[in-house]
């Protein structure tokens, strides 16, 4: 109980910090004073995205289907239908945000880390611990290098997937009648395409967050960033 209480203390004091323009300094500087690191924070933002892209995932095939019942649908008033699709559609743009929203998040944490990082490489006295140092920047740098391209390339797919919702919704809005309808079922296999290959680099990129993350907290690689 304690415990949850100091996460979510800390969350509220990181959260006022942003909201009253708290440079990025003194955040790093008020998460350390609560013991938790550069590195720390980049291990929870990438577990944040991670998850965010799981329900993306999901809210994804929850439209799909929507928009595939809509397509089936032989019965007389549209307005529910175009209606519940419009709700999906609203809901796959926020799920998107919030996917954006969670990279940003790794690529600044990430920027401070290795900047930090390679700031104290010239502090060491000792040839052999700096050499490993760089060496395990490096290593942790190749590392997000592929998190990210995975993140990104995922994310690269989800605007083409709400344009072609947005299509259906608006065309939906200005015709709600069964040959409205019937004119986009061509339009079915093109999106199913699109979020099959939504959902395929999604997961790629969820393995690489989980890839990450394994790496990032053992043991052997534990260091005060």
């Amino acid at each position: 109980m304690k415990a949850q209480f100091q996460k979510a203390y800390i969350a509220g004091l990181a959260g006022a910090l942003i909201a009253f323009g708290g440079c990025q300094k003194v955040y790093y500087g008020t998460m350390e004073a609560f013991g938790k690191h550069k590195r720390d924070i980049l291990v929870e933002n990438v577990a944040e995205a991670r998850d965010a892209q799981n329900e993306a995932k999901e809210q994804f095939a929850s439209a799909l289907a929507e928009f595939t019942a809509v397509i089936n649908y032989s019965g007389g008033e549209l307005e529910e239908k175009y209606k519940t699709l419009d709700a999906e559609f609203k809901k796959s743009q926020s799920k998107a945000k919030a996917v954006s929203g969670h990279i940003s998040d790794i690529k600044r944490v990430a920027a401070a880390l290795f900047a930090e990082w390679e700031d104290e490489l010239e502090l060491y006295t000792s040839d052999s611990l700096r050499q490993a140092s760089q060496t395990k920047l490096n290593q942790t740098k190749q590392r997000y290098g592929r998190l990210i391209a995975a993140m990104e390339k995922a994310e690269s797919k989800i605007k083409p997937v709400l344009s072609a919702f947005q299509d259906q919704v608006l065309f939906l809005k200005h015709n709600l009648n069964a040959q409205a309808v019937a004119s986009l079922q061509d339009e079915l296999s093109t999106v199913e395409n699109e979020i099959a290959i939504l959902i395929r680099e999604m997961e790629r990129s969820i393995e690489e967050a989980d890839a990450f993350i394994q790496q990032m907290t053992e043991p052997a690689t534990a260091t005060k960033y």
